[in-house]
């Protein structure tokens, strides 16, 4: 045996005796250690190590951390009439929607959109929203996420209603803002079809890509950000920023307040964007 082979087998002996004495990983903080250096030693992938990373953080994150803010969500009003959800239902490219009544604390069930198919063809009589109406599942703001998607996973519901500890409308999670925190951004088919950066979703409220070109968000709106610095909507409101945002933070650039809906340790990917009043002159 030569002495390189040698010195490799004492290095790979000492190796397997330093292993067998540190033991198993002890905490949470030495499991990531280990595995961030399995990758390095390309036993994992990339994204293999990000989606085990995720795993870990979903049994500590708790519902709050992830859900989509009251004033942010999509709601249709009880007593709506057919027409006005179509068009809900078309501009938002959602599929479901809490349905409130007097206001966003009274969530009187949740509304399929498929559910709509075929509404016309009832003999004729009147369209009413609570016919089609399915009821709400509630869960508490501090409900771990990793429990929530258990939820999920065994009643088969893909939304719930957060509520916060005096009863209150907190906002709202779905099935795919928990599964985004283990694999990152989901774009469905409705997002490819789309394929639009701006969406108008309501008035003066658009759901805005953080990709989109600042030279397009500048002839969509009649600005005149400068795109020298940075050539996305993105790069521009992270700069004002100045770190790199989580979600449900909010930052105003002249007349635009931007608030992060969809985000991961690495960049942004989805704004909720309202256009404020102009301040009188």
């Amino acid at each position: 045996m030569s002495d390189d082979e040698s010195d490799q087998s004492r290095g790979g002996w000492l190796r397997q005796i330093g292993m067998s004495l540190a033991g198993p990983p002890r905490d949470r903080d030495e499991l990531v250690e280990v595995l961030a250096e399995a990758q390095e030693n390309q036993l994992l992938d990339v994204d293999a190590l990000w989606m085990m990373q995720g795993v870990l953080r979903v049994s500590e994150q708790q519902v709050r951390d992830i859900m989509i803010p009251r004033s942010q969500m999509v709601v249709i009003e009880s007593d709506a009439e057919l027409a006005e959800v179509r068009a809900a239902a078309a501009e938002s490219g959602h599929s479901r929607f809490p349905i409130i009544g007097e206001s966003r604390d009274e969530v009187v069930g949740i509304l399929l959109a498929k559910d709509l198919l075929g509404v016309e063809s009832r003999d004729g009589a009147p369209f009413r929203l609570q016919e089609v109406v399915r009821p709400a599942v509630y869960v508490p703001e501090s409900k771990r996420v990793n429990v929530l998607l258990k939820e999920f996973k065994a009643s088969r519901n893909h939304m719930a209603v957060v509520v916060d500890e005096y009863g209150g409308v907190a906002g709202l999670v779905t099935i795919e803002d928990a599964l985004e925190q283990i694999v990152g951004e989901i774009d469905d088919e409705y997002d490819e079809a789309e394929g639009a950066n701006i969406l108008r979703q309501e008035k003066n409220r658009y759901q805005l890509h953080a990709l989109t070109p600042v030279d397009e968000f500048n002839r969509y709106f009649g600005t005149d950000f400068s795109d020298d610095e940075f050539d996305t909507v993105g790069g521009l409101v992270m700069h004002e920023f100045g770190h790199m945002p989580g979600r449900g933070e909010t930052t105003i650039i002249d007349r635009f307040q931007f608030n992060v809906q969809r985000a991961d340790s690495r960049r942004i990917h989805l704004f909720q964007m309202t256009v404020l009043p102009e301040a009188p002159e």
